[in-house]
């Protein structure tokens, strides 16, 4: 069976550097970080077996003064870093620069917006720390659109102005844009400010091409990134034999019956380590199975 791993699937810069960060701090010692560094169990795992311990926000009041916290990549709102460095802790702020840019372009837009008597959108998945950073810019006050139903939340009357998540979907934003564009009383009054990061965005007519070479294809991800679930519709959507996996446990063997070529992919905050991983278990699988149809007895 032929096997291969996408090359231009893994971390992106900005959870490279996150982890460089991080493993550079844990060097002396405990690091918390607010959340998980990365939206993949397995790296999550491999960081915390150095020191990394994953907190929640309400645990910033009890680490002790001294302690190392460690902002990840997704950013955090600016209350989050005066409320750690006020309690005496050591910040590593590991915020993506893109997404800290990003957070730039919200708080000038919330100024614009306020004297202009208009509102703020992001288009986004709520509740993710991304967009809780991004919203935090403008102290909250921002309307988050998911799709197009939430667009009902969005007072037409006024200018909008609109901005992206930086991991969302281009062929969604632009949907987005052209609707409000169609709903305002003036779209004239409305600003639209592609914010999407293109290293996340031009993997996806590649996921496309790439998917389609293969018999199967694995899409290696968290279940909780925002990303990979982008990208792997994506793939799903090239190739119906598509699935997704978070580890090696995660493998059937009936996923492979009768196929010839496997291509293995990941989102942007999956590890190469782990691609590689589950790569040599479907080898080591083929050939089980290989040996299995070998001792079969003839049918007489």
């Amino acid at each position: 069976m032929k096997v291969e791993i996408d090359d231009k699937s893994g971390f992106c810069f900005g959870v490279v550097r996150a982890i460089g960060l991080a493993e550079e701090a844990l060097r002396q010692g405990t690091v918390y970080s607010l959340g998980d560094i990365v939206h993949n169990k397995v790296e999550v795992q491999r960081l915390g077996g150095l020191g990394l311990a994953t907190v929640g926000h309400d645990r910033l009041g009890r680490l002790g003064a001294g302690s190392t916290v460690l902002v990840r990549a997704h950013g955090e709102p600016p209350e989050v870093f005066h409320r750690a460095r006020a309690e005496g802790y050591r910040v590593v702020d590991a915020t993506c620069p893109v997404v800290a840019k990003l957070q730039g372009i919200v708080r000038s837009a919330y100024r614009d917006m306020r004297e202009a008597g208009g509102q703020v959108v992001i288009l986004g998945k709520k509740g993710h720390a991304e967009v809780v950073g991004l919203a935090g810019q403008a102290g909250g006050d921002v309307i988050v659109v998911e799709g197009p139903d939430d667009l009902g939340a969005i007072d037409f009357e006024r200018p909008v102005y609109l901005l992206s998540q930086t991991t969302q979907s281009l062929t969604l934003f632009e949907q987005i844009s052209r609707e409000i564009k169609r709903r305002a009383a003036d779209p004239g009054t409305v600003t639209v400010h592609d914010t999407i990061c293109r290293q996340v965005a031009n993997r996806e007519p590649h996921l496309g091409q790439f998917a389609r070479q293969f018999d199967v294809v694995l899409f290696v991800s968290g279940r909780k990134s925002s990303n990979g679930k982008v990208l792997y519709g994506v793939c799903l959507g090239a190739n119906p034999r598509t699935y997704l996996v978070e580890d090696c446990g995660d493998l059937r063997a009936e996923w492979f019956a009768g196929a010839g070529s496997v291509g293995i992919c990941g989102a942007t905050s999956t590890p190469r380590w782990l691609m590689e991983q589950v790569a040599r278990e479907v080898e080591s699988l083929a050939a089980r199975t290989g040996a299995d149809e070998t001792r079969k007895p003839e049918n007489r």
